[in-house]
């Protein structure tokens, strides 16, 4: 695997290709306690800047966590092609009433049984400030291949790239 550090406009344009690619992620709050706290989410957007934003609830332990530690980060997987996205960065939260009718669809009504004005509807961005990936260069049949016969030979074959994403 070789190593292939972002920059500026580079890697935000890599960030956003993947978090769009993949959609759902692990989203990771750190309670008082100090264990982890995970739960997929669906992103709603990812801005010009990188910021990635959600639509959440105040009664969420997420929301809970997130009232004294505003650090957060996101996991992205995409084992079908190899692709992994690792993401740290600091949470804002608002209501701000015109992105949640931006945001809304219909998928949101299963988790707010008001609708689109439940009082408990809120925006989670994430504004990241380090992040990693890894990727592959080819299909995941080209990858496998690759590792097998690097096996096979005991030769390194260069089976992806893996490298810090620098907004």
């Amino acid at each position: 695997m070789s190593t292939e550090n972002l920059n500026q406009q580079e890697a935000l344009e890599k960030l956003k290709a993947m978090v769009d690619k993949i959609d759902i992620g692990m989203l990771c709050t750190y309670p008082e306690d100090g264990y982890v706290h995970s739960v997929p989410m669906s992103r709603q957007e990812i801005d010009e800047e990188g910021n990635i934003r959600f639509l959440f609830s105040s009664e969420s332990e997420t929301f809970k966590h997130l009232q004294h530690e505003k650090k957060i980060s996101l996991l992205y997987s995409d084992i079908s092609n190899y692709n992994f996205l690792s993401i740290n960065g600091v949470a804002e939260i608002s209501k701000d009433q015109a992105l949640i009718d931006k945001y809304w669809n219909k998928m949101m009504e299963a988790w707010f049984e008001k609708g689109q004005q439940d009082p408990h509807i809120r925006i989670l961005k994430v504004i990241p400030s380090q992040a990693h990936y890894w990727d592959n260069k080819t299909n995941k049949l080209v990858t496998l291949f690759k590792v097998a016969l690097s096996a096979i030979s005991g030769k390194k074959m260069d089976i992806g790239r893996e490298g810090d994403l620098n907004l």
